[in-house]
């Protein structure tokens, strides 16, 4: 975990050393990126950063933002788990680094921490790429939060759905014991339950444990033979679908979002035919995202890279609309950038919307996820239906 840190501290130093070089002489204004580069999805995050960088250097390079001015990234680290960390690494980026707002962070409970104990004194966008706990959508956050991966309340019922789709009528969930997993297994619960479906046992699991086969002898022990794992894909979800297959207790899984990464096709025995649920499409928008990425070196398919850049990609845009990269501007013109009317704006686009703005008019920043905010600042969002094919994860359906 140490040595991935460093090189995504290092990958950032490096870039924002770059920009300067590039652009001496030129305005630069920071923003933050606030992930976990440590913790239960370390192995996401670096192309989650990288994808909302990506946003800000195509911002920068075009030359129309405020008159030229550059974005340059300030990295921390959520840790994902730890709610006084995230708070302590957020308050260093508004304080100490005077970011003008925030992408990130990642995981629902520090995203939450910070919004209401950061952004929200402070008058700070936020704009989450993968915060998804339904709770999310009623926090005290003083308008200041967004996010482009939709909440959970709507990945439960998906997730239901699918399952049912395949005939499976009996599960048992095991879920991860924080805002994330309980909120995600309430949702998928009631709608599970309420399409005709059985739960044979619902239980919480703590991450970080060496041993997790008393866990699984009690999810064995319900009598389903299907299990659904609400985690996290290098945390303690990974460590019960490795325990199950040890045992032999389970021998393919039902996983949402944070289980889902590339990560997990290593563990011993193999996963073939486990699907799940991630927030993405394969509308044009995000066609357009995997070919921006990939001439960036990027994998533009990775868990919460689309969202990660539309995230970077609205920052920009409401800056430009608001015509400084004043904080309270950016958070009233978040909004406005993302929501119809005006002309819609896709990946690889944003100097055409830049100029737009400059030009006194309107866009309709849809981006590679269809963003469209509510009132809360959500997305509603799509799905893709993913499942292990050959040793990887392969979509199979959107809904």
């Amino acid at each position: 975990m140490q040595n991935i840190f460093k090189k995504t501290l290092l990958a950032a130093a490096t870039a924002t050393l770059l920009a300067g070089t590039a652009y001496a002489g030129g305005h630069e204004e920071k923003v933050g990126v606030i992930l976990g580069f440590t913790g239960p999805i370390e192995s996401l995050t670096p192309t989650m950063a990288d994808s909302a960088e990506l946003a800000f250097a195509e911002a920068s390079n075009s030359g129309l933002l405020l008159d030229g001015k550059v974005l340059v990234a300030v990295r921390a680290d959520s840790t994902c788990v730890d709610s006084s960390a995230a708070t302590a690494a957020a308050e260093r980026l508004v304080n100490s680094d005077n970011v003008v707002a925030i992408m990130g962070a990642d995981c629902s409970g520090v995203t939450g921490a910070i919004a209401k104990n950061v952004g929200a004194p402070n008058g700070v966008a936020m704009v989450s790429p993968s915060a998804t706990s339904p709770g999310l959508s009623a926090i005290d956050d003083n308008g200041v939060f967004f996010r482009t991966a939709p909440s959970d309340a709507r990945q439960g019922v998906v997730l239901a759905d699918i399952v049912m789709g395949r005939g499976i009528d009996t599960v048992a969930v095991t879920y991860t014991n924080n805002d994330y997993g309980k909120g995600l297994a309430d949702a998928f619960a009631t709608a599970y339950r309420a399409a005709g479906g059985k739960i044979t046992i619902e239980a919480a699991h703590e991450d970080g444990k060496a041993d997790y086969s008393a866990e699984v002898g009690a999810l064995s022990a319900s009598g389903a033979s299907e299990l659904v794992v609400l985690g996290y894909v290098d945390q303690g979800g990974r460590g019960i679908i490795q325990s199950s297959l040890d045992s032999g207790a389970f021998e393919r899984f039902i996983l949402a979002d944070g289980m889902i990464g590339d990560s997990l096709l290593d563990v011993d025995g193999g996963i073939e035919g486990t699907f799940g649920t991630l927030p993405g499409s394969e509308s044009k928008g995000a066609s357009m995202f995997n070919d921006v990425a990939a001439a960036a070196g990027l994998d533009g398919s990775a868990p919460y890279a689309a969202q990660s850049y539309d995230a970077g990609a609205l920052i920009a845009l409401a800056m430009q609309s608001a015509g400084s990269a004043d904080r309270a501007g950016i958070v009233a013109h978040m909004s406005k950038v993302a929501n119809a009317p005006g002309e819609i704006i896709l990946p690889g686009e944003l100097a055409k919307g830049l100029k737009i703005l400059a030009d006194g008019g309107e866009i309709n920043y849809e981006g590679a996820t269809n963003v469209e905010f509510d009132a809360n600042g959500d997305p509603a969002g799509s799905y893709k239906e993913q499942e292990v094919k050959g040793g990887a994860f392969t979509t199979v359906k959107v809904h």
